[in-house]
């Protein structure tokens, strides 16, 4: 296929330059000007669009995400895919997707999981809103791009699944550096409440596969001094979209907002900015009952 892809940072330029070892061909733009691997690059964001079978944005945010719509949709030919893989707003991902198909034409929402180093291995999870039309048009790319696509309905409906999922890895996340934290002022040795808790009923992908404790389970960013697999103020971004979300739809989610407030306060007044989000471990083992 003839790909655009606009937006060509961490996550942007390895799934770019996978696409292109692939054998297709793929412009890219990026405004401060970084290439990818393999990757053609052009002088503007409509230079991407006006032979490209699909465009793929990874921007940084939802007025981003619409700045870009409005340059890139009047360049497109009719009957191409607008596939947006970056994580915003429900609201702008509807606005585009109604855009796009007001234009003749086919639009995706597709936010990833599975981090930079997905995206460099080809590994990223998408989570998909559009039309099955769209949807079967960009599922080759997806296949390049990562190892499981699952379409979750209309538009919008991939960053509702995206942000529902952060909101709880986020809050579980939390409370398993709590628990950890208690466990040593309890005398329990951090080995045996993870020999107890990963094998019961407090499993969660937080404890077993990303364990917060440095040398406990497999290795993790706490093995590495909580340098980022994924940021913490990344984390806040995700939450922030969840709760507007939230508020959106009028869903109560108590939990989620002490979560987001709790991220802003470590990443705004604390030690969390540039640490992975489970470098909470350390900020509780600080603390006391009253904070």
């Amino acid at each position: 296929m003839n790909i655009g892809f606009i937006g060509l940072g961490n996550m942007g330029a390895p799934m770019a330059a996978n696409l292109a070892k692939a054998g297709h061909t793929v412009i890219g733009f990026d405004t401060a000007g970084t290439k990818a691997e393999g990757v053609e690059t052009a002088s503007t964001a409509e230079a991407t669009a006006t032979e490209a079978d699909v465009v793929i944005t990874m921007l940084p945010n939802g007025a981003i995400l619409r700045a870009v719509a409005d340059q890139v949709i009047p360049a497109m030919k009719t009957g191409a895919v607008l596939l947006d893989c970056s994580t915003v707003d429900v609201n702008s991902a509807r606005a585009v997707a109604d855009q796009a198909e007001a234009a003749g034409l086919g639009a995706l929402d597709a936010p990833v999981s599975g981090g930079i180093g997905g995206a460099q291995a080809g590994t990223l999870t998408f989570m998909v809103g559009g039309t099955d039309q769209a949807f079967a048009t960009a599922q080759p790319l997806f296949e390049v791009m990562g190892q499981k696509a699952v379409h979750c309905g209309p538009s919008g409906n991939g960053q509702a699944a995206k942000i529902c999922n952060n909101m709880i890895l986020g809050a579980t996340m939390i409370v398993t550096c709590e628990a950890f934290a208690l466990a040593d002022k309890l005398g329990l040795d951090r080995q045996k409440m993870f020999d107890v808790v990963s094998t019961s009923s407090g499993y969660s992908w937080s404890l077993n596969a990303y364990c917060p404790a440095p040398g406990i389970g497999p290795s993790s960013p706490a093995d590495n001094d909580y340098k980022p697999g994924f940021a913490s103020e990344l984390m806040v971004k995700d939450l922030g979209l969840a709760i507007e979300a939230a508020k959106s739809a009028d869903a109560d989610t108590p939990i989620g907002q002490l979560a987001l407030a709790l991220y802003t306060k470590f990443v705004e007044e604390e030690d969390g900015r540039g640490r992975d989000f489970s470098a909470m471990l350390p900020r509780f083992e600080r603390r006391g009952h009253r904070g």
